[in-house]
């Protein structure tokens, strides 16, 4: 039977069995839809080409008659028909982040030839709006990023942060209803496998990025056989006995990892907005200027918190280590705390999309694993985080909203174990403040023989296409598209 006629012939069959029947991976193989594609109804941010769509999944995998909710998902087909190998996943970063618009984002920055062969699929997570969206309904206070981590107190009590936790995890059991209670990272899991059967593929690659590293590793964990290609950029730390705690204590290292790199810059000659003469003397001058905000904070109007505090200043430096194009905004703010003054009120998302992420991201930390409830745990390791590394003033290891979370998780967290196909490549970046160097070990050692990781000499959070170096860009993408990784683990200089 002639291909074309053969495809016709299928769409008639139920999906679970057209997946099946359909031919192994190649060039030439033609993969039915099952989603009804159409404009995208926010067309902000997505280009001409791309198409969106709706997935109803159950909202409790465990009961699959049960009430469903929808994920909006979004693709640009591939480039060449003829050269189409599948389908790749963009996985982003969080939780709450959305890829939905990725297609026509990040995913044009992909080469020709990994374009040419696959469709680029995006898509809003469970929780994320547009999919159906859960929120909190959190005092406006508690949405401010200094409030969300928690930054101990000048003294390093935790007092504060333990009442915010509980106000917080209570207004998510309260506003957010049923959805809140089944927003997990097996379920994000599990929406990509439902995602990849509606697509009517065999198996998926997929690029995922900071949390999104999680969800591929935990997919390609719970689902080995259905995977092709895995990319894993700025890597999580899988240990399954903590979860995102290990990710909160990961800050502690990557801050120590990146800080040298922001002080040579911030004592640059030529730096318009230099505030120390020697690398030397950045660190001890962040640290005092912090210490003088705890004791006398500044008047910031419009900001949230309106004010300058020490917190707000660490916190700062937290986001703006992120990637070096951030590191005026520290500067600025550096030099203007010096002089009593402070800069314009930073712009802030929309209060709905704040709300939204928060929710989604208290959902997943809380309902992934179980917190410590003892405050005594906290305070132990706030102050050793204090005493080993000022910088974070002991923030990585403080209370969450996790330790008043009401609900004992529904699953045990996934292990990473080196069980699969040898298909996976991980790219980390040497310096990077969110998910470090240290952490990825750990997810490479877990991969085991699944596993080869390229670790690039490079500063920033995102490596893949974004703030690595060309030699690791070119590897990643030589993986995309003809599937050969470096024989062993590499160093890109």
């Amino acid at each position: 039977m002639p291909s074309t006629t053969r495809t016709l012939a299928l769409t008639a069959v139920p999906a679970a069995l057209l997946v099946a029947l359909l031919p192994p991976l190649t060039a030439q193989a033609v993969v039915p839809a099952f989603l009804d594609w159409g404009p995208c109804a926010d067309a902000t941010g997505a280009g001409p080409r791309q198409e969106c769509a709706t997935l109803q999944v159950p909202m409790d995998h465990a009961d699959p008659d049960g009430p469903q909710i929808s994920l909006a998902v979004s693709r640009i087909p591939a480039e060449s028909p003829a050269s189409r190998r599948g389908a790749l996943f963009l996985i982003a970063g969080g939780p709450g982040g959305s890829s939905l618009n990725d297609p026509s984002g990040k995913g044009q920055k992909l080469p020709q030839r990994v374009r040419d062969q696959y469709d680029l699929i995006g898509f809003a997570p469970r929780g994320v709006s547009p999919s159906t969206s859960v929120d909190c309904g959190l005092d406006h206070a508690d949405l401010a990023t200094s409030k969300l981590r928690p930054w101990p107190a000048p003294d390093g009590s935790i007092d504060e942060n333990t009442a915010t936790a509980e106000r917080i995890s209570t207004a998510c059991v309260r506003n957010a209803g049923e959805l809140i209670r089944h927003i997990s990272t097996r379920d994000n899991a599990r929406d990509l496998d439902r995602l990849r059967a509606a697509l009517g593929e065999r198996r998926i690659s997929a690029w995922g990025v900071s949390y999104g590293t999680y969800v591929g590793a935990v997919y390609s964990q719970m689902f080995p056989h259905r995977t092709d290609r895995i990319v894993l950029d700025s890597n999580d730390d899988p240990d399954p006995t903590r979860v995102a705690r290990a990710w909160l204590a990961g800050h502690e290292r990557g801050v120590e990892d990146t800080f040298p790199h922001f002080a040579e810059w911030a004592s640059a000659p030529d730096n318009p907005d230099r505030v120390a003469e020697t690398a030397a003397e950045v660190r001890p001058l962040f640290l005092r200027l912090a210490a003088r905000l705890d004791r006398e904070p500044l008047p910031w109007p419009g900001a949230n918190p309106e004010e300058l505090n020490g917190n707000v200043l660490r916190q700062t430096m937290l986001d703006s280590l992120y990637r070096p194009s951030r590191y005026p905004a520290l500067a600025k703010l550096m030099l203007a705390a010096r002089s009593g003054t402070v800069p314009p009120a930073p712009p802030a998302p929309p209060e709905a999309v704040l709300q939204n992420v928060t929710a989604v991201g208290v959902g997943t930390l809380c309902n992934d694993v179980a917190w410590p409830k003892s405050a005594a745990v906290y305070e132990k390791g706030v102050a050793e985080s204090r005493a080993k590394y000022p910088l974070t003033a002991g923030m990585p290891r403080n209370v969450m909203p996790c330790a008043a979370w009401p609900y004992e998780p529904r699953e045990a967290p996934v292990r990473i174990t080196g069980r699969g196909p040898s298909n996976i490549l991980l790219v980390q970046n040497e310096r990077d403040v969110a998910t470090p160097l240290s952490g990825a070990r750990k997810l490479r050692e877990a991969f085991g023989r699944r596993a080869v990781m390229v670790t690039v000499d490079s500063t920033g959070h995102d490596a893949y296409l974004a703030n690595g170096n060309a030699c690791g860009d070119r590897t990643v993408s030589h993986f995309l598209a003809t599937g050969e990784r470096p024989a062993r683990d590499a160093y890109c200089r």
